[in-house]
């Protein structure tokens, strides 16, 4: 069942009367190119058009909802409710957006969760390898093994075989609808591998050099990257409060500011402050390489 973020109906109710925006959203899905192949990668089943229509009928009944809740607190409170339903247009509006970016950040989680247990995983298959274990039971030793998003993937992989689908053909398809660029690189390795008949054990090895060299750039260009980020967080985070107080403590004696008003200021510093925290947060987090784990 497919889920859209910040829907209030359920999903199978909505995929149903999204029918009615299927239309809109086969033309909405024409002028944004690479969606199905977003949608496959983030293991979403469905064509463009109609995720597109769901999204759009989510957020349909999520502007009436808003729009008549704004209506009522505004109307008591004697405020023009023409501001408040274009404030809720555009706060529809950006939800809308974050839907349809919902593919892509998926796709980007999972290739995180395959790069990050795609190192050990190989490690793993080599020791396999050279002890004598076939590669089609080394394939479905690491399904069963908790190596996250690898273990889906080589499960889908396992399952196709045992259906009687040939090896090659398999992991092609493999290869050709997953995200992650390193985990395409190996098993396009592999695959070459197979073919020309070549030791198996003796291939994955050289994937692995490859991936320990690009594991060690990578840690080499976050490094980097940490050391103006770490200027960043002193300026805004120690610097620039340090001044704040003080200038505000200064400013509320020369200016006679009531203790509401100057409280009202800290509070607000504060609640910046907040955010700036979780702000750089986010920027380590996302900055942080995939193959790290």
């Amino acid at each position: 069942m497919i889920i859209i973020p910040f829907s209030f109906l359920p999903p199978a109710l909505l995929k149903k009367t999204s029918r009615i925006f299927l239309w809109l959203g086969d033309t909405i899905g024409k002028g944004l190119k690479g969606m199905d192949q977003e949608l496959v990668r983030a293991d979403m089943k469905i064509k463009p058009a109609e995720y597109i229509s769901m999204c759009l009928t989510s957020t349909f009944f999520l502007f009436i909802i808003l729009s008549v809740v704004a209506s009522m607190v505004l109307s008591k409170l004697k405020t023009s409710i023409i501001g408040g339903l274009i404030g809720v247009f555009i706060i529809s509006l950006f939800i809308f957006s974050q839907q349809l970016m919902y593919p892509k950040l998926k796709s980007n989680k999972n290739i995180k969760n395959i790069e990050r247990n795609l190192l050990p995983a190989l490690q793993n298959m080599v020791v396999q390898l050279n002890s004598g274990v076939p590669l089609f039971n080394v394939m479905a030793a690491i399904s069963d093994a908790d190596y996250g998003g690898v273990s889906d993937q080589f499960k889908i992989a396992v399952r196709k075989i045992n259906a009687g689908n040939q090896q090659i053909p398999v992991l092609e398809e493999l290869a050709k609808n997953n995200s992650s660029l390193h985990f395409r690189r190996t098993m396009w390795q592999i695959i070459n591998g197979m073919r020309t008949g070549s030791n198996m054990s003796s291939v994955i090895k050289i994937s692995i050099e490859n991936l320990s060299e690009e594991q060690l750039i990578q840690i080499q260009q976050y490094g980097a990257q940490l050391n103006p980020l770490a200027m960043f967080y002193m300026i805004i985070a120690v610097i620039v409060p340090a001044l704040g107080v003080t200038f505000i403590m200064i400013m509320s004696s020369f200016l006679n500011m009531t203790p509401l008003l100057t409280k009202t200021i800290f509070w607000g510093l504060l609640a910046g402050l907040f955010f700036l925290q979780l702000m750089f947060m986010g920027m380590l987090k996302t900055r942080r390489p995939n193959l790290i784990d």
